[in-house]
Parts: structure tokens; sequence; C-alpha cells
């Protein structure tokens, strides 16, 4: 028979806040420690079921500490073979010269500053339902500073609006953004459920976005750059990739199937593709048309795509999910679920912890909010997807797309160049909470 140990007022409990209060400090802090950022988390997780563990042990025969483990390992699994998919995907397309062919097509319209500011800024909220926020902040980021490289006002002001757009455009997709896959895989919304945020979504973009642009230089650009042709088969990888997203909608609406399976379907499409590319292959030693400029000299190799995943943001998700469940099984979701949605209600609740994501990051945010699994309607539930997939953008810390752009722009795009902009931003982020109250 299974026993139920109260930890959360035993020194337990309290380590087990220490130690993912530390870790949680050393994530935020990796731009200056430079260590990565699943190496805490992960070690704080251990460390906490390693207590849960020798408590329970102790405390006579059962298994209710080995089974949560699992359940949230289920958990985990899910969200690591989806994602390991849609990352392959995205490093093929990289690897054929996709994301370089676009930039390079927009960087010689030579468009002005202004222009090209709006542009990059409705690319990233369009493309980051597609490809993620973190993905899209990147590709749209190579392009403002391939084109600011004289100029860091603009290539500071260009990052702080990609990281709005790609987390606004995130937040009305389940592909868009971590926290809305977990939201749509745990079944809590059906997937058309999601666009009904698009217009709240794009209020918190454009609101912000028109203040900054009122400080973009005028001027036009005059950047030169080489002509960067795709390679082989990326058009057939992007249709592919088309195809497996409808396909993982496919198995979850109509199978009744969870969607990484969907997914895992998806990237076999791919490998049998690569199969083909890596058969018909012809070394070339120098360009010619139509086989990329950087002459497409090494074979395609699916696994290859695989290897280069975000190993290190796919072992932070773990390290997060088990870090929370931990603090979940103690007993302390339960009592932060009471305080926030219990005392202040929904709403209140929703719009606080969309806030709270933006210093401890969205992630963490919803895995507690998930877990504790309030009682809500469907509009609340949209709300607070809403609101920690555009929290984030309050402060730079606050998202994956924030963080990767401190470190792909660095000494142009800062947390202190970004927190000149916050009151803007939560501007847009208070017009769209009223805009989705409003419209749905």
């Amino acid at each position: 028979m299974d026993v139920n140990v109260d930890l959360t007022t035993h020194w337990v409990g309290y380590m087990a806040i220490l130690a993912f209060v530390l870790a949680y400090a050393l994530v935020v802090l990796e731009e200056f420690t430079h260590m990565r950022k699943a190496k805490p988390v992960m070690f704080a997780a251990g460390l906490i079921w390693a207590m849960i563990g020798f408590q329970y042990a102790g405390a006579g025969p059962g298994h209710a500490a080995e089974e949560a483990v699992r359940e949230f390992l289920l958990e985990f699994a899910e969200l690591f073979l989806f994602l390991l998919a849609a990352m392959t995907y995205v490093n093929a397309m990289s690897e054929r010269n996709v994301f370089e062919a676009l930039r390079g097509w927009l960087v010689k319209r030579g468009f002005s500053y202004r222009q090209l500011f709006w542009i990059t800024g409705f690319l990233a909220f369009f493309l980051s339902p597609l490809i993620d926020n973190l993905t899209t902040a990147l590709v749209t980021c190579a392009v403002v500073m391939a084109v600011g490289r004289n100029d860091a006002k603009f290539v500071g002001l260009g990052c702080v609006n990609i990281v709005v757009a790609a987390n606004a455009g995130g937040a009305f997709s389940p592909f868009g953004d971590v926290t809305t896959l977990m939201v749509w895989q745990r079944g809590v919304l059906p997937f058309t459920d999601f666009f009904a945020l698009l217009v709240p979504s794009l209020v918190n973009y454009i609101a912000p976005a028109l203040l900054m642009s009122l400080a973009v230089n005028r001027g036009r650009l005059r950047v030169e750059v080489d002509a960067v042709e795709m390679k082989r088969g990326a058009g057939a990888i992007m249709a592919l990739f088309a195809c497996t997203i409808v396909t993982a909608v496919s198995f979850h609406h109509f199978l009744h199937l969870p969607p990484f399976l969907g997914m895992m379907l998806g990237l076999a499409y791919l490998k049998l593709f690569g199969y083909y590319l890596r058969r018909t292959h012809v070394p070339r030693a120098e360009d010619s048309p139509g086989y990329g400029t950087a002459g497409d000299i090494e074979a395609f190799d699916s696994f290859r795509e695989v290897a280069r995943a975000e190993w290190d943001t796919l072992l932070f998700f773990f390290g997060v999910i088990m870090c929370v469940g931990g603090l979940g099984f103690i007993g302390y979701l339960e009592l932060l679920s009471g305080a926030l949605y219990g005392e202040l209600g929904p709403l209140a609740a929703n719009i606080i912890v969309g806030v709270l994501s933006a210093v401890v990051d969205n992630i963490p945010v919803m895995v507690a909010i998930l877990q504790m699994m309030p009682d809500m309607d469907t509009t609340q539930w949209l709300l607070v997807t809403l609101t920690v997939g555009v929290g984030g953008s309050l402060l730079s810390v606050g998202s994956a797309a924030g963080v990767a752009l401190m470190g792909a722009a660095r000494g142009q795009y800062t947390f202190f160049g970004h927190l000149k902009w916050t009151p803007a931003i939560a501007l847009g982020y208070g017009l769209s909470i009223w805009v989705h109250l409003l419209v749905n």
C-alpha cells in the first residue's frame, strides 16, 4: 500500500525549493557564466527526486514516488519526440540553404531601415507559428544583423521587435512555442481553438512595434550580399515538413492518438527522401546552377540533422519537467493553485502568471499550470496560453527567443536595451488581454 508523506513543511521540501531556485538562477545567468542551461536543472531534478525517494523509502513500502516519476517521464518523452522531429526538419532546411536564400533575397531588395523593421517583424510573426519562435528569431535576426552591421541602434531595436513578434506569433499556434505545444498535447485545447488568439496576438505585436518604429532610422540600406541558391531537394523538404504537420494534426484529431506519433511518421518521410538524395547524389567540385553556391559536395545525411538538434534545449525541458514535477509531488503546486486560482480567481491569476513568465521563463510556468490543472473554461485556458506565451517578451531573459538573440547579437541586443522598451511591450500585453476578452 502506497504511503503519502507531507513534505511541504519538511526539510526536504525546503531544500527542493532551494535547489530549484539556485538552478534557475544559473539558467538566467547563462549569458555570464557560459554554463549551458540544461546542466543546473538536470542536477536539481536528480537532487530533488533523490531527497523525495530517500524520505519515502524510510516511510514504508510503496511506489508512489516511482509511479510519479514514470508519469512525468512519459510527459517529457512525448514532448521530446515531437520537438526532435521538428528540429530535424528545421536543421535539414537550414542545411539545404532555405534560410540563407531567404536572407539574401530580403537584403538584395534595397528596403529602407523602417521597411525592413516591419518586414522582419511580420516575417517573424507569421513564420513563428510554423517553425517555432526560437528558430524564427534566429533566422530573422541574421537578416537584421546582415543589413545593420554598421548601425548598432538598428540591430538592437530590430532584435527587440523580433522577440516580441516571434513570441506573439507563437502564441496562436500549437507549433509556435513549447508552451502551446504542451497545452495541445495534453488535450486541454483542440487544434483549431488556438487560432482564436490570432487577433489578440497581432495586437500584442503591433502596439509596441508602432512605438518602436518611430525610433528607426528613415535612411535606405546599402548592403552587398552574395546570392545564395537553395540546394537540391530544398523545396521537397519544405513540402514534406508541411505534410508532417498535417499528419500530426490528423493523428490527434481523427485517430485520437498523441501528435508525436504523427511527427515521428513525418520524420520517416524525411529519412526516406534523404535516402533518395543520398543514392542520387553526384559530388560537385565547384558550383553549378540549381545546386547551391556552396557546392553540394557532401551528400545529405538525415541522421546528421538529428545530431544537430538543440540537445541542450531538449535536456533542459527534461530538467524543468522533473523539477516542477517534484515540487508538485511534494504539494507546493496545490498550495500555489489555491492561492492564485482559488483566492484571486482565474482572470487575475492568468494575468499574474504571464508577468511571472518574464522573470522565470514561460516553460516552467506552463509546466506548473498544467500540473495544477485549475478548473477553467476555454476562454481562460486561451488567456493563460496567450499571457504565458507573450509575457516572456517583457524582459529579454523571459523567453528562449530573447536569450538566443542576446547571444547571437552580443553587445548590440542587451538586457537593458530591451528593458528600455518594456513599457511599450507592457502596453501591448495589456491590450492583447483586453482584445481577447472582447472578441473571445
